[in-house]
């Protein structure tokens, strides 16, 4: 269970240090914006100085000793940043820098100074008149950046974690396939063996009751074996899925558990009474995840309690109720229980709800979840399963 605590540790550790560039890149780009907005206030108010002292009227005979090549040039630095000149009756007198037509669209510019002034950008106050600007598009592209930037870590992130997860999602999904088929093939030759045994024993003590009732019972863990054998050999193909009577497959795998349960857990299933209510289905997979959901709830009521199985369904799903009275599941945990590795037992390899969740998702079409759960109260599991026939069978 440590190593999904440390994953999300590390999760939060690659938000903060997201979150850490982002808040460093915003002090940083917003100490430049400031610095910029000063270089612009001060570069239209050298605008509106330039402005004013070319227009202002002089003597001619002062005409010629005044040169306004400055001035000029200072008019003409100004291509970036829109300004409205407005006179003293709030008329406009003169717009630049606001596109191709629109700085002499006397519409256009009194919707902007009335949207200036609804803003409360202060004026620049000069001789008789007043300036209105607007920031430049540098500055405003500036000032978005820090969330232009946080929007790309975003998606690169989630990228990243995509690939990784499909990555990773592939390796696990490989070493399932492998490690179930060996184990089907590991399990296929001393079963083998055991059955050629059985038989020889039944030929050479046929007559011996005693032993023919331990040849009998020989037989059926031999039985258990190949069935785990075909199960553990589906993993990675297509299994056929069949119409199933849910209710008569419940009844089988609770006859099953409650001979190994302890005797102070009480079963509450639903039996067979009811009308059969069919469910496209592998039987051999699907009571392999029955009997992972009741051997989990076995462990957590640790030897008495009670244990339950519900069906309802919609007019798409089929979903049956797994309830158990035991320790119950912290909210936290409801997704990582079906991690591979996830277990709170001192012994066990932490993979039953894991190969659960595979068998219902992957070759069901049906999804596997916990439904609700409660500390010291107890835990349902849900099985949803398609009404609908599956396309593979149509």
């Amino acid at each position: 269970m440590s190593i999904y605590n440390n994953k999300s540790k590390w999760k939060w550790y690659l938000a903060a240090g997201g979150l850490l560039i982002v808040a460093i890149s915003m002090v940083y780009t917003n100490y430049v914006t400031s610095r910029l907005a000063k270089e612009e206030y001060n570069k239209v108010q050298h605008w509106l100085m330039a402005q004013e002292a070319i227009a202002k009227p002089l003597p001619a005979e002062c005409d010629p000793c005044i040169d306004f090549t400055l001035h000029t040039e200072i008019l003409k630095a100004n291509s970036t940043i829109p300004v409205i000149l407005v006179g003293e009756t709030g008329t406009i007198i003169d717009a630049f820098n606001f596109g191709e037509g629109k700085d002499t669209d006397q519409v256009f510019l009194k919707k902007e100074l009335e949207h200036l002034q609804s803003e409360g950008v202060e004026p620049i106050e000069g001789f008789a008149q007043q300036l209105y600007y607007e920031k430049s598009n540098l500055l405003t592209l500036l000032e978005y950046f820090p969330l232009v930037q946080l929007g790309l870590i975003g998606v690169f992130i989630a990228f990243g974690y995509i690939g990784f997860s499909t990555a990773r999602r592939s390796e696990q999904n490989r070493v399932w396939v492998g490690m179930a088929k060996e184990t089907a093939h590991q399990l296929g030759t001393p079963t083998s063996a055991i059955i050629g045994w059985i038989e020889h024993l039944k030929l050479i003590r046929e007559e011996d009751e005693d032993v023919m009732e331990i040849v009998r019972e020989l037989r059926n863990d031999v039985s258990r074996l190949e069935l785990i054998a075909d199960r553990f050999s589906k993993i990675g193909s297509s299994p056929e899925l069949q119409p199933i009577d849910i209710f008569s497959e419940l009844e089988k795998a609770r006859e099953y558990m409650q001979a190994r349960a302890p005797r102070k857990v009480e079963f509450n299933f639903p039996g067979t009474a009811q009308p059969p209510l069919l469910v496209y289905i592998n039987p051999h997979l699907f009571a392999w995840v029955v009997e992972n959901l009741l051997r989990n709830a076995l462990d957590a009521m640790e030897g008495t309690g009670q244990l339950s199985a519900e069906v309802y369904h919609d007019p798409e799903h089929i979903f049956i109720d797994i309830s158990d009275t035991g320790k119950g599941i912290p909210p936290s945990k409801f997704r990582t229980v079906f991690e591979p590795g996830f277990t709170t037992k001192k012994r066990g390899w932490g993979l039953g709800l894991s190969l659960a969740k595979r068998i219902i998702e992957d070759y069901h079409s049906g999804k596997i979840f916990v439904k609700r759960s409660e500390e010291n109260v107890g835990t349902t599991f849900t099985i949803q399963l398609p009404k609908q026939t599956p396309r593979s069978l149509k």
